[in-house]
Parts: C-alpha cells; structure tokens; sequence
C-alpha cells in the first residue's frame, strides 16, 4: 500500500477551502491533462455525504471509471472518499481542514493499492506514487489559486 501525504497553506477560509475540495466543477477543472469528466452520481456541484461520483478519465493513455462515494464527512474540518470501483485494489482519500491566523491549512492522506500482488507493490513504489503525487500538487496549486481570487464564487455558495 502507498500513501501520499501533502499540506497546501490557503490563504482563504476552511468553509471555502473544504466546499472547493468537494467542487465536482473544480475537479473536473483541477484534472485537465487527464481529460477527466464526472459520468454518473453526482456530476456538478457539491458532493455530500453517502453520496457518489463515477469519474472517467484517460490515464496513460487508457480510459478508466473511477467511482467513489463519501465516507465521512464534517464540515468545514473533514471529509473522505473511498473506491467503490475502478482500476485500483484499494483507494482511500482523507481531505482535513484547519483554520488558522493565516488562512487554511488543508491537508490529503491519499492511500492507495494497485492490483496484482508484488507486481502492483513494484508499479506503486517505482511509478504511479510519483504519477499521483503530481496530479494531486497540481490539482491543490489551481484549488488555491481559486480560493485566494475571485473565481471560488464559481464553484460554491457566496457564504464560503
């Protein structure tokens, strides 16, 4: 199993922060060289608790579905998704939210397992870490860009 762990300081509120980490637009947004478009669930808006998106993207070259549902879900401090279905054996996402002096301190534990015993561990550890570390920085550089200007009222409620 291989986990990814980032801090993104935002210089925004943990309610706008946490509404654009569960934007469905934003994401669509954030995920752009993967041509990613939400395909069944919830497909714009906010995700909420209980609630699920498939996702389809090409990856690698390779069209995949990733659904996911929310799992936990306390707002304005946390919220997760786990992996109903898709390519990996298991994939969990934990988002956490701190308000502080200077902003937003947002938090990802993205844990994830490809399939294929030692042959998934090897892929995991020597490729796709690295591949999902950077789809994960980029999509928390444009999440902050976005809470820190004007465009966030795009994406969630004036009161964010």
């Amino acid at each position: 199993m291989a986990t990814i762990e980032l801090t993104t300081l935002i210089d925004a509120p943990a309610q706008r922060v946490f509404d654009l980490a569960r934007s469905i637009d934003l994401h669509v947004k954030t995920a752009g060289k993967s041509r990613e478009q939400a395909v069944a669930g919830v497909t714009t808006g906010l995700i909420g608790l209980g609630q699920t998106v498939t996702w389809k993207a090409s990856h690698f070259g390779v069209w995949q579905t990733l659904t996911v549902e929310i799992t936990a879900f306390e707002p304005p401090h946390s919220f997760s998704d786990s992996m109903l279905s898709g390519a990996f054996r298991r994939m969990e996402h934990r988002h956490s939210f701190e308000q502080t002096a200077s902003g937003t301190v947002m938090r990802d534990v993205f844990t994830f397992e490809s399939p294929l015993g030692i042959l998934g561990k090897l892929v995991d550890a020597i490729f796709l870490k690295r591949y999902m570390s950077r789809f994960l920085i980029e999509r928390n550089r444009i999440l902050k860009l976005t809470a820190e200007s004007g465009e966030w009222s795009q994406y969630c409620p004036p009161s964010s």
